[in-house]
């Protein structure tokens, strides 16, 4: 009892090649496109320009004027050198003595702090 096999039906393969040459002509137009290098950014004068800290903020950073960049370069030194940051959450700065004269409250979370911080600048 010999059983007969079906062919299998044929595969068409030229539409495969069709769209593989479409991709090698975008791969290399692409390159062209991204010949061109970028403009070098420069930085926004309002925060080069020098600021001059309050009596309380100085008491923490100095009283030199600064940029604002500066400013809060300072000021995290001075929370890491204090240890300051809170160990449990690192978003929250626990304020001592001089923080709590420019922040107002024992704890506050670091996207305040520059908030906090700009009131304390001219």
């Amino acid at each position: 009892m010999a059983t007969a096999k079906k062919a299998a039906p044929a595969k068409k393969a030229a539409p495969a090649k069709k769209t593989t040459a479409v991709k090698q002509a975008a791969v290399k137009a692409a390159p062209a496109e991204k010949a061109a290098p970028a403009a070098k950014r420069t930085p926004n004068a309002a925060f080069m320009k020098a600021v001059t800290p309050s009596a309380q903020l100085a008491a923490v950073i100095g009283n030199q004027a600064m940029p604002r960049t500066e400013v809060t370069k300072k000021v995290w030194e001075y929370i890491k050198k204090h240890k300051l940051q809170d160990q449990a959450k690192k978003t929250m700065i626990n304020a001592d003595a001089k923080l709590k004269e420019i922040f107002k409250a024992d704890q506050v979370t670091m996207f305040e702090m520059t908030k906090l911080i700009s009131a304390h600048l001219k």
